[in-house]
């Protein structure tokens, strides 16, 4: 049986129809693109860190697999083992056994999107792992059984009412709460013991760097580098794409990064792992999951890019106002619907139409991918591979042979003029007419254009043996 495609439309008017989370969600969203906008008129050279860091990433991907293999020889060389893996079910079992090795039965890890993508903790909780995420957002998204709904605040729909919900569900505290500082109190008071006797942390990173051997992590509540340095292992995921030559390329990133993301000169924490500590272990597993397959992809390799900051979707007129769980996928928003065809192009087919095309995701990218491009790019593919939906598909095809024949196309506007104004509501407001859910129909006019014209210009686009002359002897 084929997997249905997410249905992104009629979770999006789930999420509209409640206006306080609406309300929210969309204003906390506009905030963080605003304060990035403030960052960006702060420095005069935001244009040129934007070319120079697409330049780096962009020379970085085609060579990737050079500067990967010098990663490895340097990180080895640093006393990190280095693993790599194919896809999820791949790099789930390399930690596993990792894990396994060590008798580790706790995990405490930090935010990592890769690990999401590898629906890791499922894995890992069927052998007997217990897995806390101890970054608050991705924390209360673990307490609810929800996917992160944006790359950088995972939790970022739900009000404080949902978290004292959800804690006093969880850790038995006041679901009455309104303080958020009492909310991060009580988390923090649930998560220190487990990370003190956490048998081996996880973390993802933000970058590696080719030419040393090590890896970065960016953080805003320093709970990376107690997962990374508590337990006696630590192992970090990072996608093959993260990789940036040098490390005098790293600072154009590190510039880049939390400005885009929250609109701050940088994160609190900018945390560079060399090697593993005096008698721990250091791990890396180096995903690739489609990876290389996409930077095949003429019209979409550009999407591996992508820093992982957010900017497109606090800016999408479309994420802001449906919710990232209505993407129904790890990665949501402007970039996610680029990416998540990458993974299964059936079950995402709706999300490269889930947007306006206005081109403002662009503008605001760090790394100049030209998202708005391949969105409509991925319409096209999907129209070629048969991914749209019947109905659809059909109106299309209707609609292409009537805009190719004038005749019958000018027809079929007077008779459409003349039913807006003759047939009740009923009959043109129904489940054959989705778009007038929340819209009225335009109001019918006396007369089009066309008529119009011909009737005032009667000769208007007729070649007559005059004109013909004329313009023959020009």
């Amino acid at each position: 049986m084929k997997e249905k495609p997410v249905n992104h439309a009629a979770a999006a008017v789930a999420f509209i129809a409640d206006k306080p989370h609406l309300d929210f969600h969309d204003a906390r969203l506009w905030d963080m693109r605003q304060k990035r906008d403030a960052q960006m008129h702060l420095l005069p050279e935001w244009q040129d860190l934007r070319s120079r860091a697409s330049a780096i990433k962009e020379h970085a991907l085609a060579n990737l697999a050079d500067y990967l293999e010098e990663f490895e020889r340097n990180a080895k060389s640093n006393g990190i083992h280095v693993h790599w893996a194919a896809d999820g079910a791949d790099h789930n079992r390399i930690v596993g056994e990792i894990l396994e090795a060590r008798g580790a039965k706790t995990l405490i890890k930090s935010k990592s999107m890769v690990t999401e993508e590898c629906d890791l903790r499922p894995y890992l909780a069927a052998r007997g792992v217990t897995v806390t995420e101890t970054d608050l957002g991705e924390r209360i998204q673990q307490l609810d059984d929800q996917l992160p709904s944006h790359i950088v605040v995972p939790s970022v729909h739900k009000l404080t009412s949902d978290v004292a919900r959800i804690f006093a569900r969880s850790y038995g505290t006041d679901p009455n709460a309104d303080d958020p500082h009492q909310l991060a109190e009580a988390q923090r008071l649930a998560a220190r013991p487990v990370i003190l006797h956490a048998d081996a942390g996880m973390t993802g990173g933000n970058f590696f760097v080719a030419e040393t051997g090590t890896f970065v992590v960016c953080t805003n509540e320093g709970n990376a580098d107690l997962s990374a340095t508590v337990p006696g292992v630590h192992i970090a995921t990072i996608g093959i794409e993260r990789v940036v030559p040098r490390m005098a390329d790293l600072g154009v990133f590190i510039r880049l990064l939390s400005r885009s993301a929250l609109g701050s000169p940088i994160t609190q924490y900018t945390s560079h792992f060399r090697g593993p500590q005096d008698g721990s272990e250091m791990h890396v597993v180096l995903v690739d999951n489609g990876r290389s397959a996409r930077l095949g992809m003429a019209d979409f390799w550009t999407s591996l890019k992508c820093i992982r900051c957010g900017a497109c979707m606090n800016t999408c007129p479309v994420y802001r106002r449906s919710g990232g769980l209505s993407y129904g996928a790890v990665y949501s928003g402007p970039i996610g619907a680029i990416i998540d065809p990458t993974f299964n192009e059936r079950k995402y087919s709706t999300l490269p139409y889930a947007s306006t095309m206005n081109g403002s995701c662009t503008n605001v990218c760090p790394v100049k991918i030209n998202i708005h491009e391949q969105l409509y790019k991925w319409r096209q593919v999907l129209v070629e591979h048969h991914q749209m939906p019947f109905v659809k598909r059909e109106i299309m095809h209707m609609a292409g042979k009537l805009m190719g024949q004038p005749k019958l196309y000018r027809a079929a506007i007077n008779g459409t003029e003349t039913a807006l104004s003759t047939l009740p509501r009923f009959a043109l407001y129904n489940w054959l007419n989705p778009w007038g859910k929340n819209r009225e129909l335009p109001a019918p006019v006396k007369e089009t254009f066309h008529s119009w014209y011909r009737r005032n210009r009667p000769t208007a686009g007729r070649a007559t043996p005059e004109t013909v002359k004329t313009e023959t002897k020009a």
